[in-house]
């Protein structure tokens, strides 16, 4: 009679295996966490089992391999060191070989720290936590004593990164850019409060893509967005079909100077905010009512007539919001030409104010930065953090694809989808 064998299974069975492991750590009294515990224990071998794969590799012949006696080099014992890793701090021996040419991979010579760990640390620091914070939930969380300075070399290693980031060359066309700024304190011999300004690109493909930040100086001007249109021209954006932003005095000379074409778009939003300021709260309600008309209106002179309805009962007892209306309806009325798909996107900012909304979060806790340099990196660190599963840019292409239809009806020959969409 043949005998059957099993077959052996091609991949470890994970949880299995974990279950096996907790269930073994509970018969012997063993905790799971902490100094001495299951995934300390298990880190330490399976970081030494690899040093050892390496250090074969190095060599050419396994452990107590004869071969290895015609080998001018060999294993010379190990030195102990203390790495931190996700779970805390792991103590390791690490082997030496006789003439020092072991250069290990895994945990690499001077190493103190694995990678996850620096992760950790940009992880945190995005979401606004100070280095002095950062270093409290190490020691917190992990029992393990990490500097503030260090914590500031950990994240310092994302410059070169921002900067390649800054310099990248952009598409030639997008459908619509979003702009704004926000405020943030920086000491420059005394607390200030700078502008950082902040641009969204559409692709033709609908998905988002935050083109740059930039420090500027003194308040938010339409001088300095000409500086950051400027640029992003430079690199390599030949067109905007529409540039949405806000009521900033000679902002819409600044864009048109840059794309002749772009069609600025006033926020719809921040107009009918802006109202509000001048007006009582108990007449909000009412107020946002009675514009309602005037934004929803299928033509120009339609809304003319609505804002003539809404000036006659609104207009003597609130003559300034009449002036702000007017003084911004030649950047308003653009707005009443598009698709309704169309409409939909560009009728405010929050593509832009909720990425703002993560900037602020992230900024809030620490009053204010010491450089120019330090807001910038911890805003990057959020931008680089926004999306981490890339399910936020499937759902937003998704969100944008009537849009772009409707701009390659309205902007024909100038929107043209990549092979990618």
């Amino acid at each position: 009679m043949t005998e059957t064998i099993e077959p052996v299974p091609d991949r470890i069975d994970q949880q299995q295996l974990a279950q096996q492991l907790v269930e073994a750590a509970r018969a012997e009294g063993v905790e799971l966490v902490g100094p001495g515990g299951l995934l300390t224990g298990l880190t330490k071998t399976v970081l030494e089992t690899a040093l050892e794969a390496e250090m074969t590799e190095h060599l050419g012949y396994d452990r107590h391999d004869p071969a290895g006696r015609e080998n001018p080099n060999s294993r010379n014992g190990t030195r102990v060191k203390t790495v931190l890793t996700e779970i805390g701090p792991v103590q390791i021996e690490v082997p030496r070989d006789r003439d020092a040419s072991f250069d290990p991979v895994i945990v690499r010579k001077r190493q103190r720290r694995l990678d996850g760990i620096d992760e950790i640390v940009l992880s945190l620091t995005a979401r606004g936590l100070t280095t002095g914070e950062v270093a409290a939930h190490f020691d917190e969380v992990y029992g393990a004593k990490v500097s503030k300075d260090t914590i500031s070399r950990i994240t310092d290693k994302v410059l070169d990164e921002m900067t390649e980031w800054a310099q990248r060359p952009l598409d030639a066309v997008y459908p619509v850019l979003f702009i704004d700024a926000i405020h943030i304190k920086v000491r420059d011999g005394q607390v200030t409060n700078r502008p950082f300004y902040v641009v969204i690109g559409v692709t033709v493909d609908g998905h988002r893509d935050i083109l740059g930040i930039w420090a500027g100086e003194g308040g938010e001007g339409a001088k300095y967005w000409l500086h950051v249109l400027t640029e992003i021209k430079n690199r390599g954006v030949t067109d905007a079909c529409i540039v949405v932003c806000d009521g900033l005095k000679g902002l819409p000379e600044s864009i048109t100077t840059v794309w002749p074409q772009a069609l600025v778009q006033a926020c719809v939003l921040h107009l009918i905010r802006n109202t509000f300021r001048y007006a009582s709260r108990k007449y909000w309600e009412q107020m946002a009512k009675d514009l309602r008309p005037v934004y929803t209106a299928a033509t120009e002179a339609a809304a003319q007539a609505r804002f003539d309805e809404f000036a006659a009962t609104w207009g003597g007892q609130y003559p300034a919001v009449l002036v702000l209306w007017r003084s911004a309806w030649s950047e308003f009325v653009p707005f009443l030409d598009y698709d309704v798909e169309i409409r939909k996107v560009i009728c405010s900012t929050n593509a832009i104010e909720s990425i703002n909304a993560r900037y602020r979060r992230a900024v809030k806790a620490r009053g204010h930065f010491p450089t120019e340099q330090a807001a910038l990196k911890c805003l990057y660190l959020v931008t680089r953090s926004l999306d981490p599963t890339g399910k936020g840019r499937a759902r937003w292409a998704m969100r944008w694809k009537p849009a772009l239809n409707a701009f390659a009806i309205t902007f024909a020959g100038r929107i043209v989808p990549s092979n990618g969409s």
